[in-house]
């Protein structure tokens, strides 16, 4: 592919994400970024709807999300009129058994997600999308953790702490949560919600220079 962009000294991007957790990776690899934070016309919060479709397997579900959010943020960057930029965007989901196990509703949820991964070994999986104009870049990182068992005594410490909301699958591998995993075998950044060679790799092949 050819590069997109005059390389530059830090690459800039929109970031459709307000995750504390890519922010930090993205800082890690030297990008600058702007918090893009998709809203409706009377000001409210619209993000894009979270739902596995019957049937639909958890890679092409996670595939689809990332690629709808950054869509949708390409358009409303547009609607705002700022000036144009790469829009990244990522969703990182834990499945067990072809399960998929997004962000706990409430702490029962919490609870309940950690009791079912206690003991196994299950995937995460994070999908990467980069939007430039009629273009989507897409990148998959899966990985396989393996908790060690919970007890359920534990498992209420850790969800009382609060850690575990607005997480996928209840836990945060770079939280109190790494206490839980016995072994990882693939992309510890991928796990936490963004996977820093993927990401890298692809700024590259638009034109930015990382490193």
């Amino acid at each position: 592919m050819n590069a997109l962009f005059v390389l530059a000294e830090r690459p800039s991007v929109y970031l459709a994400s307000k995750s504390a957790r890519r922010q930090e990776l993205l800082r890690q690899l030297g990008v600058d970024f702007t918090p893009l934070l998709m809203r409706e016309a009377a000001g409210r919060r619209r993000d894009v709807v979270e739902t596995p479709r019957n049937d639909e397997p958890p890679l092409d579900y996670i595939k689809r999300i990332a690629r709808t959010k950054a869509a949708v943020g390409w358009h409303q960057m547009g609607r705002r009129g700022l000036a144009p930029k790469p829009v990244l965007a990522a969703d990182t989901e834990v499945v067990l058994d072809g399960t998929v196990f997004g962000k706990p509703k409430d702490a029962a949820d919490a609870v309940e997600m950690l009791r079912r991964l206690s003991g196994t070994t299950h995937d995460v999986s994070t999908g990467v999308a980069i939007r430039w104009n009629t273009q989507i870049m897409l990148a998959v990182s899966s990985s396989r953790v393996t908790f060690r068992a919970l007890d359920n005594d534990e498992i209420d410490r850790y969800v009382a702490t609060g850690e575990p909301f607005d997480k996928a699958g209840a836990y945060a591998i770079q939280g109190r949560g790494a206490t839980f995993v016995s072994h990882l075998d693939g992309s510890y950044s991928g796990v936490m919600g963004l996977p820093l060679f993927e990401t890298a790799e692809m700024l590259t092949k638009i034109g930015f220079q990382v490193l």
